[in-house]
């Protein structure tokens, strides 16, 4: 079992192994496969059971192809001219119905544990509200008491020297037109976010393919996803739930850094979203 650990994680990071050298995660590739860079343990979890999964599904493929084969060659009409006359094979009825159960139950004991750490949310020590317009993010602290929304870079979704300069302000470049946004959600490396996901017209779909998260936002409902990136970069998602004619242009940003970059930007979001300087919040407590 360890062994075959070892191949599936071996797997899943060659599939990733293009993307893993740049610090921005989720801009396309030119010849790029397989499932980005995890940076989560969640996502890592999700590569390795679709690696394993792999392995079983491709086993089956081939015992089936080989067996049609032989069927095929040792039972024609010129190889076999007289035909057995038999009705059913209780041996093989038994085996072709507890094999699957026993593939099935083998697959189900490791995909299970997987589903359950994702539906299974922890205490957050970064606690943010996402909501889903058409067609951009909302984003609350609700521990900090301020909130922004997201909003692409390049309303005319065209990219033209006004929009590439806008991208290089913010820090991008014309890769990532599409995928940048004016403001991005920033949480510190190593700590547990947990969001609350909702929307506030039609459905929408929250997710962050690096992480190994996806969360629908369905109007009037609260669903609640947590990730802990382990990575500092900045990594690009896609609304995923297919909301209107600018579905495709209401893409998601967020930026893992360390722990003494984000308080420092958490006193510049303070000023600039809650208009609360943090020195005004220092004299209340004292």
């Amino acid at each position: 079992m360890r062994l075959m650990t070892k191949l599936f994680g071996l797997l899943a990071a060659f599939t990733a192994l293009p993307a893993m050298a740049d610090e921005i995660v989720g801009r396309p590739k030119q010849g790029g496969i397989g499932f980005q860079p995890a940076a989560t343990e969640l996502a890592r979890d999700i590569h390795w059971l679709d690696g394993m999964i792999l392995v079983v599904i491709t086993a089956i493929v081939v015992f089936v192809t080989g067996l049609l084969a032989y069927v095929i060659i040792r039972y024609n009409k010129r190889a076999n001219p007289t035909p057995s006359t038999f009705t059913h094979n209780s041996p093989v009825e038994v085996a072709w119905t507890v094999i699957p159960i026993v593939i099935l139950v083998l697959i189900g004991a490791f995909s299970l544990p997987i589903l359950f750490k994702q539906q299974e949310i922890p205490e957050g020590e970064i606690n943010i509200k996402v909501t889903g317009y058409q067609w951009y993010w909302g984003y609350e602290y609700v521990d900090e008491g301020f909130g922004f929304d997201s909003f692409m870079i390049g309303d005319g979704k065209v990219l033209n020297d006004e929009v590439e300069a806008e991208l290089v302000d913010a820090g991008y470049s014309r890769d990532e037109f599409l995928l940048a946004t004016d403001t991005a959600v920033v949480v510190p490396v190593n700590k547990v976010v947990v969001m609350q996901v909702t929307g506030a017209d039609v459905i929408h779909s929250w997710t962050i393919p690096a992480f190994g998260v996806k969360q629908d936002a369905v109007p009037g409902r609260l669903g609640q996803l947590w990730f802990k990136a382990d990575r500092e970069g900045v990594y690009f998602g896609q609304c995923s739930e297919l909301c209107g004619k600018d579905h495709a242009y209401m893409p998601i940003t967020v930026k893992v850094v360390s722990q003494e970059a984000y308080d420092a930007w958490l006193q510049d979001a303070k000023d600039e979203y809650a208009g609360t300087p943090a020195s005004f919040d220092v004299a209340l407590v004292d």
